[in-house]
């Protein structure tokens, strides 16, 4: 009976650990209802607007949808190359090229039924991805060049980029503002729900989750690149190759990233528009850090941030609060993530503990 009593109660403090991200989450959440007390107003009042309006309102939710889209596809370009233990920081950068080479197709290649140019957008903005998380890729694994100083900076460039393009070559004529022609409708995806912009990009977005999680479950080509993450030395004595497996990560996770950024124009704005993007690349390390680097738990971190940003401007028409407190909760959230990263179960640890705990109450049984 002792027996079967610890082994529940290590199961049921394995579970407590592996809930981390939910915990964290959780006290972002506390934090955040402080602030909104200090700012004059009712927490629980607040974030039942917030929630309510970004997931039980048919506009609302189509909001958190449209949003969903970039963020999923960035978290799981975030995430891949988390997977062999490389940090892509640079899925910004990767969207606004995306962008930039899906518009390029979109607007100079010949004319072409729509079933076949959409393809070759989608095509020409995952490729536009990849080439910008490959430098870094290669970089890393072909000269040990650190991939986080070099995504990060390659973010400025991307944007700077696209910014040149559409302020100059590619500016539409008479724009009053930096962005590029309309693309013709024949090349706009097709819209999920009627009457809003939510898009056929989510639905893209949960198939490659779908297909990672398949990939990193079921084939030899995912436990190779788990094997790397988790100990580079046995997999290369496994006969794995370390450096490809960073490479090609690293330009799969920019590839996944330029699909972010080929949706935005395409299912979106319509066109390349200066400093499109809200900042989707840096909420994608969120989403991969709060899914605790599994493709499982993406999905459901992306739209829990989605969430967030949907319904933060419902909140402060609501309740008066202003948006800056919910990029604060996502703010705490990675720092109560990161902390976390810091706590491991140890399960031998936590057997010792349960035994001394045991043995006390046994020598206080004997003593009575």
């Amino acid at each position: 009976m002792r027996i079967s009593g610890d082994y529940l109660m290590l199961k049921a403090i394995r579970l407590f650990f592996m809930l981390k991200s939910l915990w964290a989450v959780l006290a972002a959440l506390l934090v955040g209802a402080v602030l909104i007390v200090i700012s004059g107003s009712n927490p629980l009042t607040a974030y039942q607007a917030l929630f309510t309006g970004a997931f039980f309102d048919y506009y609302g939710f189509a909001t958190t949808l449209v949003k969903m889209s970039p963020i999923l596809l960035a978290g799981l370009a975030v995430l891949l190359p988390l997977r062999v233990g490389q940090f892509n920081i640079g899925a910004e950068g990767q969207i606004y090229l995306g962008a930039l080479f899906a518009t390029v197709a979109a607007l100079y290649l010949p004319e072409m039924p729509g079933w076949l140019h959409i393809p070759v957008c989608i095509v020409a903005g995952m490729l536009g991805g990849a080439l910008w998380g490959a430098i870094p890729g290669y970089l890393k694994a072909f000269h040990g060049i650190n991939e986080v100083i070099i995504t990060l900076l390659m973010n400025y460039i991307g944007i700077d980029l696209v910014n040149y393009f559409v302020s100059g070559p590619m500016m539409a004529e008479g724009a009053p503002y930096p962005y590029s022609p309309e693309i013709r409708e024949s090349l706009w995806l097709p819209i999920l729900m009627p009457r809003t912009d939510a898009h056929l990009g989510v639905a893209v977005g949960l198939a490659f989750a779908l297909i990672l999680i398949v990939v990193f479950r079921y084939t030899a080509f995912g436990f190779s690149l788990d094997t790397v993450g988790k100990n580079p030395v046995a997999a290369r004595y496994a006969g794995i190759s370390v450096r490809r497996s960073i490479f090609l990560t690293m330009m799969l996770g920019g590839s996944l990233a330029g699909l972010a950024g080929t949706f935005e124009v395409l299912g979106l704005k319509y066109r390349l528009f200066h400093h499109f993007s809200a900042g989707y690349g840096f909420d994608g390390i969120v989403v991969a850090f709060l899914a605790a680097g599994s493709p499982v738990w993406v999905p459901a971190a992306a739209i829990f941030l989605s969430g967030l940003k949907a319904g933060a401007n419902i909140m402060q028409r609501a309740v008066g609060v202003e948006t800056t407190v919910v990029e604060a909760i996502k703010g705490l959230v990675v720092i109560f993530i990161a902390a976390g990263l810091a706590i491991r179960y140890n399960e031998s640890f936590w057997a010792r503990i349960l035994k001394r705990r045991r043995d006390a109450a046994e020598e206080m049984r004997r003593n009575a």
